[in-house]
């Protein structure tokens, strides 16, 4: 019975199943854990097993959807991205029929700017759970904003790029990022810029598993490439394979190390079809070399539509934050993982599971790490952290920090006048900006 329930449990986090093929796949999974001797309910389990499969797999009104659907099911308002600069604004990007559209406030959050609009053609931009536009700032000022554009060929898409040297008076003419301009797979785009002005962009993309399937070549996944700007994103170098057989949807979490280092964390289809993480360091002059992250071994045939967090580690390498369908207790992770040595820490357990957590946020300065993720249980939404002061060796108990009857969007950090600051943005609220206690 228990594992039943696992598997539903598992089914139901992954947020995967809108394909025949991965619906028996579920069933199948359940069938074979009764067959066992595992399963000790009986038939009246399986059935409910099984028909959880099924509601989860074909019901009108699920909530999984299958490989990189999520971006298929069209924009929303409430997915937003922030970042502040070193004059205490913070600058928010979101999508409103058909075009990315910026402001700023000078008050905390309390009153935003009129809007700028960034694109000025309106497209169909993909903004809803792991996809949304990102902005991000430069050493001077500058502002960058990056999106992807959904095309008429299911999954496809182009990566788009935009900046603003004015201090977000206007926008340039916006470009695509990438020279392939195939109407395939390039989309879940990430922007980072580094210290010394680098600004780099990443993205799954299917043009490898699509010249494979070509040549008649096994192909898992999909793959992350990425292009990088040094000249403040007037162009960008031609883009570069970052990794194989990545996951299709989860989205890429990067940040960076003061050198100008970029290091990017991604959901990766390993061997037998683990879906774990996988990690590579972006250095000038060198190639990159993937490492593992995670070792969960979750087996699953599709796409679990939970990105990682990423964020740097105070003299040892990084933190991770990840979800793990893996195991008898599946859900959020927190680890270390060693640069050097490139050895990944027991990765703590946090977040609970019956309240669907979900969509975890990192941010550090130095010792101190911040963490912060979702839950929603029926109709409420919560957003819940913790804190380490030992640089992610131990972490204080979870704690509350907002409740909505509404709709809640993923948590995102930033330094907000010398203060670490959680942004939400909420359908009840709006946008909750809360500073945390020194």
């Amino acid at each position: 019975m228990s594992d039943v329930k696992q598997c539903v449990s598992r089914i139901q986090a992954a947020h995967n199943l809108t394909s025949v093929k991965h619906a028996v796949a579920a069933m199948r999974q359940v069938w074979q854990s009764w067959l066992l001797g595992r399963a000790c309910g009986g038939l009246a389990m399986l059935a409910v097993g099984l028909a959880a499969c099924i509601c989860l797999a074909l019901g009108p009104s699920h909530a999984a959807y299958a490989h990189e659907a999520h971006t298929e099911q069209g924009s929303s308002q409430l997915a937003i991205s922030v970042a502040a600069d070193s004059q205490g604004r913070l600058w928010m990007a979101q999508v409103r029929q058909g075009q990315v559209w910026v402001a700023m406030s000078q008050d905390g959050g309390k009153q935003f700017s009129q809007e700028v609009a960034v694109n000025p053609q309106p497209m169909k931009v993909a903004a809803a759970g792991e996809a949304r536009p990102k902005i991000a700032l430069g050493p001077n000022g500058q502002i960058y904003v990056s999106w992807t554009e959904a095309l008429k060929k299911p999954y496809s898409g182009y990566i788009w790029f935009a900046r603003s040297l004015d201090g977000g008076k206007h926008f340039e003419a916006p470009m695509i990022v990438h020279q392939d301009r195939e109407e395939i797979t390039h989309r879940f785009d990430s922007l980072h810029v580094a210290a010394n002005g680098n600004i780099t962009v990443a993205w799954v993309d299917k043009r490898d598993l699509i010249a494979a399937k070509a040549a008649g070549k096994a192909y898992e996944g999909a793959a992350i490439y990425y292009a990088v700007s040094s000249n403040q994103g007037k162009s960008f170098a031609p883009e570069q394979k970052l990794a194989d057989s990545s996951c299709e949807c989860c989205r890429i979490a990067m940040t960076s190390k003061a050198d100008g280092t970029v290091a990017v964390l991604w959901r990766h289809v390993f061997e037998g079809s683990e879906r774990d993480h996988a990690m590579a360091e972006i250095t000038p002059g060198s190639q990159p070399v993937l490492v593992r992250a995670s070792y969960g071994h979750w087996k699953i045939d599709g796409c679990p539509h939970h990105g990682a967090a990423l964020a740097l580690g105070e003299g040892f390498g990084y933190h991770l934050a990840y979800f793990d369908g893996a195991g008898d207790k599946p859900g959020l992770r927190i680890a270390r993982m060693d640069a050097a040595a490139w050895v990944t820490s027991p990765p703590k357990r946090f977040g609970d599971l019956r309240k669907n957590a979900a969509h975890p946020a990192l941010y550090s300065q130095g010792d101190q790490v911040w963490l912060a993720w979702q839950e929603h249980q029926g109709t409420q939404g919560e957003i819940l952290l913790m804190r380490s002061s030992d640089g992610g060796r131990s972490w204080s108990a979870p704690e509350s920090v907002l409740r909505s009857n509404g709709k809640l969007d993923y948590p995102h950090w930033v330094s907000l006048a010398g203060q670490v600051t959680l942004v939400v943005n909420t359908t009840e609220q709006g946008v909750v900006i809360k500073p945390m206690a020194d």
